[in-house]
């Protein structure tokens, strides 16, 4: 990808419904992506099993938002046993921690004790909200992390939460598959609307009422 690739050129990206990848840790090359099937979470529908509302509720980690989110994005890149390969490479990290600086990109992290253990980043712009990766070293970290996006984003005013792909972990969470076509359609209404990424403190009790709220 050319060198004159950068945020500006990133963001408008997103607005077409394309997200960029590269095929290893280690290509330092980037490639877009706009795929046929599109996986979104729809932010009135997120299912919560018993035992995560319980953890949530508890406040089992400490949550936080864009305390750390040059380090969320270096864990989400490193290996581990359930994904030995990964795609963010140099190029992703750097375009992305610029998008941070810009206030587009933005981290939600589980902490246990002083210790990041777990969290999530991707990109805000308008009322869209696009899931990049998430990560977690201890059981639940990421799910609850999660969770504490979804409250945010509702908080904020955000219609659309992107997943971009649907796998059988986030289909537990409601995260459903629709047609490229029919995603554009809910990406141009969100477009326009005027959301805030909310980055302040937010107990697992709260984040709970948020999600259970009606509109």
């Amino acid at each position: 990808m050319s060198r004159v690739f950068g945020p500006a050129e990133l963001l408008d990206c997103y607005r077409r419904g394309v997200f960029p990848m590269a095929d290893a840790h280690d290509d330092p090359r980037i490639f877009l992506v706009d795929p046929d099937l599109r996986g979104v979470l729809p932010l009135d529908r997120l299912h919560i099993s018993r035992s995560l509302r319980k953890t949530v509720r508890q406040d089992v980690f400490e949550i936080r938002a864009n305390t750390a989110f040059s380090r969320v994005m270096q864990l989400c890149a490193e290996a581990a046993p359930d994904r030995p390969n990964t795609w963010i490479n140099s190029p992703i990290l750097n375009l992305y921690s610029s998008l941070h600086r810009l206030g587009h990109a933005h981290s939600v992290e589980a902490w246990r004790e002083g210790r990041l253990v777990g969290g999530l980043y991707g990109v805000s712009l308008n009322g869209a909200f696009f899931g990049e990766s998430m990560f977690s070293r201890e059981t639940d970290a990421s799910k609850v992390a999660l969770v504490n996006l979804v409250a945010r984003l509702r908080r904020g005013g955000f219609t659309l939460l992107d997943t971009q792909f649907v796998t059988a972990h986030l289909q537990t969470f409601g995260v459903e598959e629709i047609a490229r076509e029919e995603f554009h359609v809910l990406l141009r209404e969100a477009m326009q609307v005027d959301a805030v990424f909310p980055a302040g403190p937010m107990s697992g009790q709260e984040a709970l009422q948020l999600i259970t709220q009606t509109s």
